[in-house]
């Protein structure tokens, strides 16, 4: 299985939110200078997660992206479902992109099972691991935290 780098960059991305930002809106030219992504696609990327629910807007110069649950609450498996769509390994699995007499062995192969499975324990494990999980091992590693300096105030 290999996943785009909308995916990828998407996770990254919603780590960096979570990990930084924490219930503040977090702004597009922040997490694209933390992450080496460009702006423009980080965009392309929120709109997927905002309609899967995962990422809310605020508009205006405090505004910007907020996670729309607590970081516990939001799997790997349900940013990857929002970015890949379905996680099938091998398209005569997924009934979606399967049509029917295609493949002269559907229903009667035995392989189907293993990606089935296979597919089934990936999406299980990537059940487990949140946002939250991601911010634990990043402060284990010692990955350093960047405060937003536009909610500091100086006296």
């Amino acid at each position: 299985m290999r996943l785009s780098t909308k995916s990828r960059y998407g996770l990254r991305a919603l780590f960096d939110i979570a990990y930084n930002s924490g219930t503040l809106p977090a702004q597009i030219q922040d997490i694209s200078r933390r992450q080496s992504i460009s702006p423009r696609y980080l965009e392309q990327i929120f709109q997927s997660l905002k309609k899967a629910g995962i990422l809310r807007s605020k508009r205006g110069p405090q505004g910007g992206y907020c996670l729309s649950r607590k970081p516990e609450e939001i799997s790997v498996r349900d940013v990857l479902h929002a970015t890949e769509g379905d996680m099938f390994l091998v398209e005569c699995t997924s009934p979606k992109k399967r049509k029917k007499g295609e493949c002269e062995f559907d229903g009667a192969c035995v392989t189907q099972t293993v990606w089935n499975e296979s597919a089934r324990l990936i999406n299980d494990y990537l059940a487990t691991v949140t946002l939250k999980t991601l911010c634990d091992r990043a402060a284990e590693m010692g990955i350093r935290r960047e405060q937003d300096h536009r909610f500091m105030y100086f006296i």
